[in-house]
């Protein structure tokens, strides 16, 4: 295991290997007190050494704050030198390609700004977490509570920089396309009451989150729904509100799959002060059915929500006014009109009441107006608890609880009503009814290091199972693998960040140790997008300008990712030997060099076990989803039919024998009647466990190990013992 001291060095920026943490004269410092005083730590030396840590605090938290600042000037900077450039495409003397080109690395190396002053602010924050959990350990000194809030009155850790990316992706798409960026709905489908997409999901760790953003907007640049307003934090907020009754028959069927299964929420943007709510619909569709999975709204405002979710407020009423205004087609009002009646049928059959809220903030990628491929990053994920039963009625008779808003991370909440997830959550969603190919730098990204594939997350059902964890029996698969560290070591990428004109420092590139980045769980599903193949000689994805930057195909694009760290020089000299035998060498070389430092899976020593059980905690069941088509009841149907004519046909062959055979084969035809009634009656029992089974959706083990070489065994027995009479 790489201490943290070492992979401190590892990890250092050059330029600001200066103003990093200085880890190892704390730590030897604290070592060397502990060492001169006999193991006995006094006052006078926790005054030392927490005098130490300020000066390193503030020495950290000052250059992160010039950095900062500096950034923003050359944010704006870069802003107005745009801004000229646009207005002189109209004018006798347009800048060239060229000048939108030097823009373009200008903002490429604002952007490697952005990536590094995070990547040292985490990677400084993690240090002073380390020093002073050594020191309590060491010192029996309690230091943490104290110094975390003179380290929360600096909080060089806490930088939020949605607003950089989304100035810095308005500028890059500007540049990036000329002065010509596409233009359209900012809501690319807001307008739209049926979503149809394929959608995948991802954890990501917060160490990986601003570096996620600044990849992502060099392809796709940040939707921004009001062009005309200054970003504001409160402008990325969602909530959703999800309805369920006490048997939470809503949350059992969404985890199970049941076809049909729905899911109830009202959702708003913004704060708490928006007015219009959004009444959605989320229904789940086997694909056996040729449907998909559908996500149907309408907009109602919030004066009336209550009354529509009582039936006081009734559907006609509702879209009055739509009728009366004429701006949507008869067909499309009926279509709303009948959503309406179901969901509020619905909430009254069914006794739906609000169970929990989720919250995020929302950064979202795609094309204005075009909805083929949408990105979306969900950070500060929360649930919190809006049920009432435990007796406690959080709602008051309302739609939602009014205790809370979208001041994150609301610790006016007791910690039984509030679960803060650990990662982000990144959706990839493609609207497959186009026959949209993922592009490769999506392909080449959501299977990097940044991201773990989590299958059918919900935040629904992870909402339920947690905070309503004494209702619940059966939870999703992922709930008990939460305290499992999703970092991974980096792989090569296309997506590298690099400054223009600059190859990659491998002394400086942020690996991350084994301490700091446990392996991963892998989930073997066919929906992972990560497992799509990857064409990484194809060159360079479309939309992405020749300039050099970080996400443009780099030649480390055909080195596989279980290389060893000298594959990619190795591949370089072969792509650049003069001859066929200095190829032919270094081909030799690279194979030799891969067998023993490359794959390292097939050199795992035989009788190695892996502890990859996972166990739900006791009392509950981890619920995984099984698909069930109606093929599989007709197979087993057909299966069924295939004994019972075996048995038909080895009980005639006893009856031909008893009638038609001499004494001594009537005698062995017995043999042939018990095998008979024993293939039927185990088939049928076979049947009927199966469909059972099947029905349940339970993910067992459906192969027959014991009746076919049982019946084998019956008549192999039957026919010996029919030979053995006929010879006597």
């Amino acid at each position: 295991m790489v201490k943290f001291g070492e992979h401190l060095k590892r990890s250092l920026i050059r330029e600001y290997s200066y103003y990093y943490i200085s880890y190892d004269d704390l730590k030897a410092e604290l070592e060397d007190s502990l060492e001169s005083n006999n193991g006995v730590w006094s006052e006078e030396l926790e005054t030392q050494f927490l005098e130490s840590l300020e000066v390193e605090l503030d020495k950290v938290y000052t250059f992160c704050k010039v950095k900062h600042n500096e950034v923003l000037r050359r944010v704006k900077e870069a802003q107005e030198q745009v801004s000229v450039a646009v207005h002189s495409l109209d004018s006798n003397t347009p800048v060239t390609d060229l000048d939108f080109q030097i823009l373009e690395e200008e903002l490429s190396d604002i952007i490697a700004d952005v990536h590094d002053l995070a990547k040292f602010s985490r990677l400084n924050y993690t240090g002073f977490q380390k020093i002073i959990k050594k020191h309590d350990k060491n010192t029996k000194f309690i230091l943490k509570p104290v110094f975390q809030v003179r380290m929360n009155a600096k909080p060089f850790f806490k930088e939020n920089y949605d607003e950089l990316v989304v100035k810095i992706s308005q500028l890059y798409d500007i540049v990036r396309t000329r002065g010509n960026p596409v233009k359209g709905d900012s809501a690319a489908g807001g307008k739209q009451q049926n979503f149809v997409r394929q959608t995948t999901k991802y954890w990501v760790h917060p160490d990986n989150i601003t570096e996620l953003k600044l990849i992502i907007l060099k392809h796709l640049p940040v939707l921004v729904f009001n062009t005309n307003k200054e970003f504001e934090k409160e402008d990325s907020a969602i909530t959703s509100i999800y309805y369920d009754n006490e048997d939470l028959d809503l949350y059992y069927g969404r985890l199970r799959k049941d076809e049909g299964a729905e899911a109830h929420r009202l959702r708003w943007y913004g704060g708490m002060g928006s007015d219009t709510i959004f009444v959605e619909r989320k229904t789940h569709r086997e694909d056996w059915t040729g449907e998909k999975s559908v996500k149907a709204r309408f907009a109602l405002k919030e004066k009336y929500v209550n009354d529509f979710l009582h039936g006081k407020y009734t559907v006609e009423q509702a879209f009055a006014k739509m009728r009366r205004e004429g701006k949507k087609s008869i067909q499309e009002i009926e279509s709303l009109e009948a959503l309406a009646t179901e969901i509020q049928y619905t909430m009254l059959k069914k006794k739906l009441r609000p169970v929990v809220r989720s919250f995020y903030n929302r950064t979202a990628f795609q094309l204005p107006g075009d909805a083929r491929v949408r990105i979306s990053l969900d950070t500060e994920l929360t649930m919190v608890r809006e049920d009432n039963f435990d007796g406690n009625d959080r709602t008051n008779g309302n739609w939602r609880r009014m205790d809370i808003g979208v001041d994150w991370p609301f610790n006016q909440l007791p910690e039984k009503d509030v679960c803060r997830f650990p990662y982000a959550v990144l959706e990839v969603k493609l609207q497959t009814q186009l026959g949209q190919e993922p592009p490769e730098w999506v392909r080449e990204l959501v299977g990097s290091h940044l991201v773990e594939p989590v299958p059918k997350f919900s935040k629904f059902i992870h909402g339920v199972a947690t905070l309503l964890n004494d209702k619940v029996n059966l939870i999703p698969f992922w709930l008990p693998q939460m305290d499992v560290d999703i970092r991974k070591p980096a792989i090569p990428t296309n997506i590298n960040i690099t400054r223009p004109g600059r190859e990659d420092d491998e002394e400086f590139e942020d690996t991350e140790d084994e301490e700091l980045a446990a392996p991963a769980n892998s989930y073997d599903i066919e929906e992972a997008a990560g497992d799509v193949p990857v064409n990484r000689g194809a060159g360079q994805p479309t939309g992405v300008s020749s300039a050099p930057n970080y996400g443009a195909i780099t030649e480390n694009a055909n080195v596989p990712s279980n290389s060893s760290e000298n594959a990619a020089e190795i591949l370089r000299k072969i792509r650049q030997a003069s001859n066929p035998v200095t190829k032919y060498w270094y081909t030799l070389v690279y194979h030799i060099d891969h067998y023993l430092y490359g794959d390292q899976i097939s050199k795992v020593p035989q009788g190695t076990v892996f502890d990859s059980y996972v166990s739900a905690p006791p009392g509950k069941t981890i619920c995984v989803p099984v698909r069930v088509e109606p093929k599989v009841y007709f197979a087993t149907e057909r299966t069924l039919l295939s004994w019972v004519s075996v048995g038909l046909v080895l009980g005639g062959v006893s009856t031909s024998f008893l009638t038609y055979g001499t004494p001594t084969t009537m005698v062995a035809s017995i043999g042939f009647f018990i095998t008979a009634l024993v293939t039927i009656w185990l088939s049928t029992y076979t049947y009927c466990k199966r469909v059972v089974n099947i029905r349940m959706k339970r993910p067992i083990d459906y192969e027959d190990k014991y009746g076919p070489p049982m019946i084998c065994a019956f008549l192999m027995a039957s026919i010996l013992f029919t030979f053995f009479c006929n010879i006597v």
